[in-house]
């Protein structure tokens, strides 16, 4: 398990980072843990799951 930064998995997601702290308080995608600033930190295969069901979705 990795952990990916916002502006990782925004960039991964290809979305802005503003999308990914919404997905975030929305329970979309759940934070692991924070940083030391208190900033999020996601694991990359759960990201990377959230990534494929949002495609067969209709996209994120």
């Amino acid at each position: 398990m990795s952990l990916m930064t916002v502006q990782e998995v925004a960039a991964f997601l290809n979305v802005q980072e503003i999308r990914v702290e919404r997905l975030q308080r929305e329970s979309l995608l759940v934070a692991k843990e924070k940083d030391s600033d208190g900033n999020p930190l996601f694991d990359s295969d759960a990201v990377e799951k959230y990534k494929i069901l949002a495609e067969r979705l209709g996209g994120i």
